[in-house]
This record gives structure tokens, sequence and C-alpha cells, in this order.
């Protein structure tokens, strides 16, 4: 048999081994010690992990992040944390594999068509202007708000509406309550959280069982994958795995997107000549008049702002993949069965690729330089990328295009912020500013 080109180069060794060992991920320091092990071993390295019992491959090249998420992504699995993902999520489109995987999505994609997204603008609109209402009174007052608190309530709210839209009423009159209100309450992703969340799935099949008995249409996502239809085989999704659909669209509809516009607003507030171009952008804005897909393309500063919020704190900033069959990184062979980890959050800050990395600068998505669109992978790449990344973007822009337009934000904690490298790339705790009108 022939051998193929990466069985002649790949060496038979495989790459260092670093000092440091620990179970990436699974302790509130792997960001520091993950970025630790990276100055001292290069862009591929492995880390012992102790719980494990075993090695993981941790990759920086963008040669090898294109072949592990593009390339040779059939090779790869969803990795270490999967179980703990699935038991909040169930077996949806972030934890599903092989051809349920394939089927779901293909019958979610056409959900995120830029034409599809600009049908909730009028929800969008409507969530953000109302809490733009609730922050006139502590503007005026001078009263701070915290910002933190405030994305997250922002983006549930959002996500909810796209979700259920009228028939939120109806989930809350049946609890006495906004049923979903625990995924801002209770911060922590534990097993707790993982309990309380799941005992919502008979609560939303209800609403499933209640639109099908009487005859209700909605224009809504929980619409969308009812009627939803296999292309190759006409069958609609079943409903376990729609319910799993649901759930998923909230937490991951919601936390990214907090998670980003709270470090975007941070940003700003402590950047002014930013903050001061976003403004610029914005002035002109008519509040009544609800901005189209193109319309939030054209706020090239406003989303340069985001992108590079985005680069120096991606909310994802750990993605793990499990090799099927052997496979050939760096010139390494690797392993089947091997754990392998690539972080957005120490490609995106690599000195070989980014001109001071660390340092906040939205302009730099302005250039027209060719950029190895490997180094910067905030909703990930490849057939797995974030589905939802276009309705991301617009509901994050709008939101900033309509705030900046007419506040500015001041930051009135001390210091910087400190990082929380949990399942997202959060705050450690909240933090508030104070609202100037411009």
């Amino acid at each position: 048999m022939p051998r193929t080109f990466e069985q002649h180069s790949a060496s038979p060794l495989p790459p260092p081994l670093d000092p440091d060992a620990f179970d990436v991920g699974s302790t509130e320091d792997s960001l520091d010690r993950l970025v630790a092990a990276t100055d001292r071993s290069g862009d591929l390295f492995r880390i012992h992990a102790p719980g494990r019992h075993s090695d993981t491959w941790i990759l920086n090249n963008p040669a090898d992040i294109k072949r592990v998420l593009v390339t040779n992504h059939r090779n790869y699995t969803k990795g270490v944390g999967l179980d703990r993902v699935r038991i909040l999520l169930g077996d949806g489109i972030m934890t599903s594999e092989g051809d349920l995987w394939r089927r779901q999505r293909r019958m979610i994609q056409p959900f995120f068509h830029r034409r599809v997204i600009e049908h909730f603008a009028t929800t969008i609109d409507a969530e953000v202007e109302a809490r733009m209402a609730l922050w006139t009174r502590a503007a005026e007052t001078g009263e701070p708000v915290s910002i933190t608190a405030e994305m997250s309530e922002l983006t549930l709210s959002i996500i909810v509406r796209a979700i259920f839209s009228e028939d939120l009423a109806w989930l809350t009159e049946r609890m006495g309550q906004n049923p979903f209100a625990l995924v801002t309450e209770h911060a922590a992703r534990d097993l707790q959280f993982a309990y309380r969340f799941r005992g919502l799935v008979r609560l939303v099949g209800e609403l499933v069982a209640r639109r099908r008995t009487e005859g209700l249409e909605r224009h809504d996502f929980l619409g969308m994958l009812m009627a939803a239809r296999d292309k190759e085989t006409g069958a609609r999704m079943p409903d376990r795995e729609l319910l799993d659909e649901a759930m998923t669209l909230i937490v991951a509809g919601h936390e990214t997107s907090a998670s980003a516009l709270n470090w975007t607003w941070y940003l700003l507030a402590t950047h002014p000549e930013a903050d001061a171009r976003v403004a610029a952008e914005v002035a002109g804005l008519d509040p009544a008049v609800r901005l189209s897909y193109a319309d939030v393309e054209g706020l090239q500063h406003t989303q340069a702002a985001l992108f590079e919020a985005m680069r120096l704190y991606p909310p994802g900033w750990i993605l793990s993949r499990r090799t099927i069959a052997d496979d050939v990184l760096s010139g390494h062979r690797i392993p089947a069965g091997t754990d392998v980890m690539l972080s957005p959050y120490l490609i995106q800050r690599h000195p070989a690729h980014w001109d001071a990395p660390t340092a906040y600068r939205p302009e730099r998505f302005l250039d027209d330089d060719p950029r190895d669109r490997w180094i910067y992978i905030p909703f990930a790449a490849g057939p797995r990328h974030c589905v939802g990344e276009n309705f991301a973007m617009y509901e994050m822009t709008v939101h900033i295009a309509r705030v900046a337009s007419r506040w500015r934000m001041e930051y009135l904690d001390e210091g910087p912020l400190e990082i929380e490298a949990a399942i997202n790339l959060r705050t450690r705790g909240e933090f508030r500013m104070r609202l100037h009108p411009r």
C-alpha cells in the first residue's frame, strides 16, 4: 500500500509534554495555566490530565486548527466536557454527533438566514427599547447600572421572545412567573441548575401539544422547529429532538451574547476614542426606524467594536475535540481517541498573528489587509461553527447602536475586570456603569 504524504511526514514522537499537569477546563485557574503552558511549550504540546489518566493535545497553529475544524473534521467528535453539557441540553445541535447532528443542522440552518433574522427585528427592537426605558430613570438620577446583570436579562428576554413569541405569557401563567428567569438568577452551570432547567422541558412540551391541538401557528423559532422537515426524508423532527433544540436555543442564544456585550461595553467605556467613533456612526439613527440586516452590516465601527471585544474575550474560550482515527498535526502522529483542545482566546491573542495582541483596537477590523481566517474564530469555524452567529451579531449590533446613540457609559469600578473562564468567558462578578447623555 503506498504511503501517503501524511504517513511519510509524520513524526513517530508526540509533541512535548508540558510539566504542568491539570484537567483543562475543569479547574478555576485553567485559563491562566493554559496561557503559561503555551508560553513555555509553543503552539503544539501535551498536558497530562490526571482526572482522565491521559494527555490532552493543545494546538495553536492555524494550519492545525483548520485541519481539526474543517479539512478533516469528520475524524473528530466533540471532546471533553460533552457529558456535562448533554445533561443540560440533551441531544441538541451543540451535543449531537454523526448522522443525527447532520440532519439537525440541515433542518435548523435555514432559521438563521438573514431574511429570517430580519423577521425578528421588531422583537429585538422592542426588547432593547424596553430595557432602555428602564435605564432612563437611572440616567436621570445618576444611579449606577449593573451592565453584567442587564446584558444577561436583555439577551434572555430577546431569545425567549424569539422562541415563544406571544406564548411566553401562557408559559408564565402556567408557572406563576417567568419560567426562564432561573437562567439569569442561577449563574453557576452546575448539576442543580441543569436539573431545574431540564425540568422545564415538560412545560415546553405542553406548549407544543397545545399549539398542535388548537392549530396555533406562530412565526417564532419554536414554530419553525415544529414545521421543519428533513429535505431527504420529509420527516419532521421527533418531539424529543425538538424540545432539546428549543432548550439549546435558550442557553446558547443567551449566554454568549450576554458575555460579548458585557465585555464590549467595558472596553468601549475604558477606550474613549473607540467609543467616540461608534457614537459618531450611530448619532443619526432614528429610533423609530427599524434597522435592516443591511443597515446593521453598514455600521462598520459598531461591528468592529464587537469583533475586537470577541477577539480579546471570546465567549467560547476553548473548543474540545477527540480523534476517531489516527491523524497528523504539525507533523506529529496523533492516535485515535486522543483529546484535542484549541483555544480561540490563545490564537486570537497570539503575537505571531496580531500586532499589539492585548490592546483593544477595533480599527484592525476595518482595514483590508489579508488575515488568516483561522486566527479569528470566536464562533468556531467549519461545519460546526455557531449556527446562530448571524442572529447574535444582529441583536448585539442593534443594542450597541441604540444605546450608544443615546448615552455614554462611565465605568465606575476600580481596576481591570477579572476573567472567569467557566463554560463561557465571563467577568468575575458584576460591574457598574453610569449613563451620561450624548
